[in-house]
């Protein structure tokens, strides 16, 4: 469907990001990418504060980026997975 890239962002570091593509992704098919500082999340308004939990984290979601334009935004509100950021959902919207 014309994809050049699929990505992975969490707020992370990237040695934790390395070491989870190689158990979820060992062919790297996915480009890992480690938001360490949360600047990329808080930039694009998608951060939440979990306190003593974990810090700041990013909403679950999942974007298409066309030309560097998101032009599809799936968002999980409150932490659940309704399927707005599925891997279907944003099929469907290619």
């Amino acid at each position: 469907k014309g994809v050049d890239t699929i990505a992975c962002l969490a707020v992370n570091d990237p040695f934790v990001m390395k070491e989870w593509s190689k158990a979820k992704d060992p062919k790297g098919i996915v480009l890992m990418l480690g938001d360490g500082g949360a600047a990329f999340t808080k930039a694009a308004g998608l951060d939440f504060d979990t306190g003593n939990f974990g810090g700041v984290r990013c909403k679950r979601c999942a974007m298409i980026v066309d030309d560097g334009k998101v032009v599809k935004l799936g968002l999980e509100e409150g932490g659940a997975f309704e399927g707005a950021s599925s891997a279907e959902s944003m099929l469907k919207a290619l």
